[in-house]
């Protein structure tokens, strides 16, 4: 087994420098902690965090790690989540990951501090994924896709359910349509992103549309996207939302402006969250198995504990519900 003392004999430099840079300590220069990580890597060095005199094999626990523990979506995966860990006789520890790779959620990963790992987050790189996962402490990943062993990856088919939509608001006579964005870092903006322009395209209304800048999932950024959009006039018939809560803040800026969803604007948005059928009008939008997949990532995570073998890659089909915040185009 792997010790500090074969790190620094390799990094040819001292135990102490070793651990210092394994603990993220800035006494370390950049430089240097980038060869000893480098040796750590080369020599498949695993930190745990567990005591070795507890002789715990097990702390029965499963890490849920995602960007930020705010906001509606993340309720009902996690339930789906916890209802399979719970019945297992397993607890659910949901942590935030920011701060990336220097967050508590990353040591969780690289410190084996629970037994797997669920992880919904964009600032946590594939290298700390890839390199965390073993037999013993595997990992499910969502929202993103990575080829390697003891990591499954559960995605959404995004692209499918945003082609679909904009598919529907073409269909209902819409030809100017803004789409509002999500980061520009995330893999799921992209999708959801390719799924609109591919049915614009296809119907040659690549020219129509009116992307705006992006920003972030959440009802602020898109309430601020949507003020943006008011006063640049001339506003579209429709508009595409990279998520429910961005639809939800552009109905509140367009009502605080006097402009009617959806006789002066129709809106879709994406995901289906609770208050999406509760919000006035209810919000016409795309969705998404979340407990479904919240379940599944749980009950793959224990299959592989168990050593079952199971497929790789899990893509979960949307569906589009209609309610009231599109009407069509007269």
């Amino acid at each position: 087994m792997t010790t500090i003392k074969d790190i620094a004999k390799m990094a040819g430099v001292s135990i102490s420098t070793v651990s210092y840079a394994l603990n993220n300590n800035n006494k370390v220069n950049v430089k240097t902690k980038e060869k000893i990580l480098k040796a750590a890597r080369q020599l498949n060095y695993q930190k745990n965090g567990i005591a070795s005199d507890l002789k715990k094999s097990s702390t029965r626990t499963i890490a849920l790690i995602v960007t930020d523990l705010a906001g509606p979506y993340y309720a009902e995966l996690v339930k789906g989540i916890q209802e399979v860990t719970l019945s297992k006789g397993y607890d659910l520890l949901a942590c935030s990951s920011v701060g990336g790779e220097t967050s508590t959620a990353v040591k969780f990963l690289t410190e084996k501090r629970v037994d797997a790992a669920i992880v919904l987050a964009h600032n946590v790189s594939e290298d700390v994924i890839v390199h965390s996962a073993r037999k013993q402490f595997p990992i499910a990943l969502l929202d993103r896709t990575i080829d390697s062993e003891h990591v499954v990856s559960i995605e959404v088919d995004n692209e499918a359910g945003s082609h679909m939509a904009a598919e529907y608001l073409i269909g209902q006579g819409h030809r100017d349509i803004a789409y509002i964005s999500g980061m520009a870092i995330s893999e799921l903006m992209y999708k959801r992103l390719n799924g609109f322009e591919k049915a614009m395209q296809e119907r040659g209304l690549e020219g129509s549309k009116r992307l705006l800048q992006y920003g972030l999932f959440n009802r602020e950024s898109g309430y601020s996207n949507t003020k943006m959009l008011i006063a640049q006039g001339n506003l579209p018939s429709a508009i595409m939302y990279a998520n429910d809560e961005m639809a939800i803040g552009g109905i509140n800026a367009f009502r605080e402006h006097g402009i009617k969803v959806p006789s002066d604007v129709s809106i879709i948005g994406f995901d289906d969250i609770e208050l999406a059928q509760y919000v006035r009008p209810a919000l016409t939008t795309v969705m998404q198995p979340k407990y479904e997949r919240g379940a599944l990532a749980a009950h793959l995570i224990f299959q592989m504990l168990e050593g079952q073998s199971i497929e790789p890659f899990y893509n979960l089909p949307t569906k589009l519900v209609l309610r009231n915040s599109v009407t069509q185009k007269r």
